[in-house]
């Protein structure tokens, strides 16, 4: 197991003191003037990185509708104008230059016409991985918190199916244990079953905690700190992955609690 955290969780000199890899989440880093990629702020990342003794994974732009997200930075899958699809071969671009593992995307959302969304999502991704893999990147498609009915894979099956249909060595999953615990409502042996459904296709796991249910903010999504909501991590077991157990939560106390829990049940 490789314990890595979220840029959300605190300053790089911090988490470089904590764990062995780093999530750098494009849309807060500033490495963007509106939709222009600023590239000697990357060159500064990349020399910040090169001094450390750490791995680092991307998470390219991604759709949401909080006040506090750069709204020219808003991307969904589903349908890709050449200014997003450009963004989005950016942080591919981006994960090459640093030599990141893993660059996480989001599904698409649903439209009015579910099939047809699906199949622009579908077309999106495969656009996506066929670049990725003119340059060694991997993707990691995330699945999507079922509280939100506009998500697509949401559930164990609708993921596996969109990484099969793209058919690509480049596309695997990024598996979130916080939003399978909301899609499965806070049941345990429900989660997991949709671990194991998982399992062979993981390139790298997302790890934060919540209540499994529906709530006014985030849908639910509150990424607590493990041992703060109803999660068993236990089974994160049923994976068998030794690469990067990614912590995404939002401060240094929260990271600490998250290594002391995931020491303890995966070691």
């Amino acid at each position: 197991m490789i314990l890595g955290a979220s840029s959300f969780a605190g300053s790089f000199p911090e988490l470089r003191q904590e764990v062995d890899s780093v999530e750098l989440y494009i849309p807060k880093l500033d490495v963007y003037d509106g939709t222009r990629l600023v590239k000697s702020r990357i060159k500064e990342i990349k020399d910040i990185f090169s001094t450390y003794d750490m791995a680092t994974s991307i998470h390219a732009p991604y759709f949401s509708d909080v006040p506090t997200y750069p709204q020219e930075l808003v991307i969904d899958t589903t349908y890709m104008n050449d200014t997003a699809y450009r963004l989005m071969t950016e942080s591919i671009m981006i994960a090459e230059a640093l030599e990141s593992e893993v660059v996480v995307v989001h599904p698409g959302r649903i439209n009015s016409n579910r099939k047809k969304s699906f199949e622009g999502m579908v077309e999106g991704l495969s656009r996506l991985a066929e670049f990725a893999k003119d340059r060694n990147v991997m993707l990691g498609l995330e699945n999507k918190e079922g509280t939100n009915t506009g998500n697509f894979c949401c559930y164990a099956s609708e993921l596996i199916e969109a990484i099969e249909r793209v058919g690509s060595e480049n596309l695997r999953a990024t598996f979130d244990i916080g939003h399978a615990n909301l899609t499965c409502g806070g049941s345990q042996s429900k989660l997991r079953e949709f671990v194991k459904a998982v399992s062979e296709y993981v390139v790298h796991v997302h790890v934060h905690d919540n209540s499994g249910v529906l709530t006014p903010e985030y849908w639910g999504d509150f990424h607590g700190a493990p041992g703060s909501g109803v999660v068993d991590f236990s089974v994160l077991e049923e994976l068998d992955f030794k690469g990067v157990y990614n912590l995404e939560v939002f401060s240094i106390k929260d990271l600490l609690a998250g290594k002391k829990m995931l020491r303890g049940i995966i070691g």
